[in-house]
């Protein structure tokens, strides 16, 4: 059995909890991404004529399929640093808040960019 068992397994449970997220996000930026493919097929059944690909569509799925990466990174980063405090009888002094919040503004952000973009597109 391993040292602080406990607290390793609760680190791999939250790293792996940080993994399904980002794929999470990298699958709704690839859907995103092809969404206007569909729509195009859809066009072409209906004997509609086909629109150009929407480049906001595309800018927003690629900015979650990029957020999802840079998240599995940080997941890394953050699994390998507290495995090794977790057997260090030294306390070490860490904080990711900065990049947390960064991450969790740039989250909003897309989201946000994502809704407006939605209700411009029903409005019109």
């Amino acid at each position: 059995m391993r040292r602080n068992f406990g607290d390793h397994s609760a680190n791999e449970r939250t790293y792996l909890a940080w993994i399904r997220t980002s794929i999470g996000l990298m699958a709704f930026g690839f859907l995103l991404e092809k969404f206007t493919l569909f729509l195009d097929y859809l066009r072409f059944a209906l004997n509609q004529p086909p629109t150009t690909q929407e480049p906001a569509t595309r800018l927003i799925g690629l900015a979650f399929l990029t957020l999802g990466a840079i998240m599995i990174g940080m997941a890394a980063l953050r699994y390998r640093l507290y495995a090794r405090q977790i057997d260090s009888p030294e306390l070490e002094k860490t904080s990711f808040v900065l990049l947390d919040t960064v991450l969790g503004g740039c989250l909003s952000g897309a989201g946000i960019l994502l809704g407006l973009y939605l209700a411009l597109r029903i409005a019109l």
